[in-house]
This record gives C-alpha cells, structure tokens and sequence, in this order.
C-alpha cells in the first residue's frame, strides 16, 4: 500500500475532521483510507482484527487505530468518538451494516458504505429509511463502483426525464479477479437467498429461477462489442428505482468477467502500481429507454477495487461541506448532483453522456 500524502485540507475545517474507516485493512478499506489521507482528511482506522489494525499503523506512521466489534455496540460507540462521519468497507455487509447504521444513528453522524450486497442494501433502505430520514441523518449505502457509479450515470443520463420504461447496466471489465471479501459477501447473498436468482422487473425485486443468457453488448469504443451475460445483478438494481421513476432495471457482465468470478482458483487482484491498483480495467455503460428514445453514458477507469475509493471519499466530503440533495437513506444519485459527482472523479474515472 502507498503511504498516504497529506495534504491542505480541501474542505476548510481544521482540525481536519476524523473520518472512521471500519474494515480499514481490508482491501477496499485501504483504498478508502489513502484517498481520504489524500483529500486532507484524517482517518481513523477500526475494525475488529488488532493484529490486522497494528499492521496497518506500522504502514502509516501517525493513523490512530480502535478495536471494535460489531457484536459489541459499545465498542462501536467508543470507536466513532469525535469522528465527522463513518465509512463501513466491512463486509459481509449484511452483518456490519445494521449495527455500524445504529452507531452512527446513536453518535449523529454521517454513514457511507460500500456494500454490493443487494439483500443487505435492500435492508439499509427497508429498515432505516423512515428512521434516518425523521432524525434528519444522512446514510448512503452503495456508494462503490457496484451500486454507486451505475446509480450516478444512470441518474446523469436521465436527466430531466421524470420517469423512464427501462435502465440497462452493462458492465465491461477486462476481467475481475474477486478479493477473498468479495467471495464472502457472495457466499452470505447467496445462502440468504436460497441459491434463488435476483431482478428487477414489474417494479420490484423478484426471486427465481436464473434465466440468464448469453449475448452480446456494444460498448464504447474502444470497447468495443463484447460477449455478455445477461441478469447479472448487482447492487444498481436495487439503488437505481430506489429514486428513479423505472419499472425495470436489466444488467449485464463481460462473460470473461463473469467466468473468473464464477471459479473457484481465480486469483486475487495483484497490484501493478505503488497506489496498489491491479491492471484489470472497466467500462460502465448505462442506456435509459423512454418509448422510442433512449439516453446514454459510460465510464471508464481501472480496477474496480481501487475507484470506489474516490467514489466513497467524494460521498463523504460532500456530505461534510453541505452539498448534498436530502437527508435520510439514499443512494448516491439521489443525495448528490449525479454529473457534478461525476465530473470530481476525473482522473480516477472518465465519463460521458
């Protein structure tokens, strides 16, 4: 991991607020981490491993560490003392989602999290919204390169357009080798869901039998066409119609992608750079259909892992300086200016409508 370079603080507040980082050792935690150290934010890393939080301090001399445990709401509440907000990049995210939420709730503070679990996420939404939203507090789960970007172009794309017949996601990644997270947080959606296959279609989530097929999707150049597979939900089926006015949400994966995921001696991703960035590249292209019309933006950038850094910390200084739409539980293109949002992440993602 690249040692994180302070800088002027962006947002104007000094101190620099503290910003927790639950899962910080994790492989998306230590993204989330040096990109907040990099936007003159201080983080403050927590988790439930002291040998693993030790590590990561030898790493980055001056970062404070708490021990804290999901299980333990006062070990929760000890670790968010004095913080400006929190970021969970713990997963399963179905186990630390709820408990970090009633932290945050408890302590007044901000959440974001990176979840792509989309039981967990429907859950986020389902069982705080009415809650967050009456105390006033903020809490955007998702915000990740699954459930964030997707939700963020396909709000861009749609504009001025009050409603839309559909949102087709696809995804083109030159492969993904899965962290061991990623295969955990896929093991539990998996066991809660019985093995059942997830959609959305006719205006809400429906369980079933995988009626995927093989196609193919023309992404921009210089993407270009490739083999897809289609119904390869992710968490945009449940972000997107949480706020945009569409029945239907269809996603698609690059089939190579699809097939690394699916194997079980896949490796992890191997950093190819000192920011710890692997080589594996994506592109995002979402298309809204309203009748005969139809709009359209992408994104391109590499390694999934690495991007939902800036994606999260963007979310987290924004909500910090004011500039957010609402209160209460909402995906990214609902609580901020989905093409300004956009815009910030260049270099870390290029993007077009």
């Amino acid at each position: 991991m690249q040692t994180p370079t302070y800088r002027e603080n962006e947002i104007d507040i000094d101190p620099a607020p503290k910003v927790v980082v639950y899962g910080a050792y994790g492989h998306t935690g230590r993204f989330v981490v040096s990109e907040l150290a990099s936007r003159g934010l201080t983080p403050v890393l927590a988790g439930r491993d002291r040998q693993k939080l030790e590590i990561l301090t030898r790493e980055i001399p001056g970062v404070e560490a708490r021990v804290a445990d999901v299980d333990d709401p006062g070990t929760l509440d000890r670790a968010l003392e004095g913080a400006a907000a929190v970021v969970n990049c713990a997963g399963p995210f179905a186990a630390t989602s709820g408990p970090l939420i009633e932290a945050t709730l408890r302590a007044r503070l901000p959440y974001v999290d990176v979840a792509a679990e989309i039981e967990a996420n429907d859950d986020t939404f389902t069982v705080f919204g009415e809650r967050a939203a009456a105390e006033g507090a903020i809490v955007v789960p998702a915000m990740a390169f699954y459930g964030g970007l997707g939700d963020l172009l396909a709000t861009a794309a749609m504009g001025d357009w009050a409603e839309a017949d559909e949102v087709h996601v696809a995804y083109g990644l030159s492969g993904w080798h899965p962290t061991a997270g990623t295969r955990a947080a896929g093991a539990v959606s998996r066991q809660r869901r019985g093995g059942r296959h997830v959609s959305f279609h006719d205006g809400t989530l429906r369980y079933g039998s995988d009626e995927s097929v093989l196609t193919t999707w023309r992404f921009p150049a210089p993407l270009g066409e490739r083999e897809v597979r289609t119904e390869f939900s992710m968490a945009d089926i449940v972000t997107i119609p949480r706020h945009l006015s569409v029945p239907d949400v269809f996603s698609y994966m690059t089939v190579t992608a699809a097939t690394e995921l699916a194997a079980d001696n896949t490796p992890a991703p191997v950093p190819v750079d000192e920011s710890g960035k692997s080589d594996q590249t994506f592109t995002v292209d979402v298309i809204v259909h309203r009748g005969a019309e139809k709009r359209r933006a992408s994104a391109t950038g590499q390694d999934i892992y690495a991007v939902t850094g800036p994606l999260a910390v963007e979310a987290v200084v924004r909500i910090l300086t004011g500039r957010t739409k609402q209160t209460g539980v909402a995906p990214a293109g609902a609580m901020f200016d989905a093409a300004d949002f956009l815009d910030s992440l260049v270099p870390h993602v290029a993007w077009s409508l």
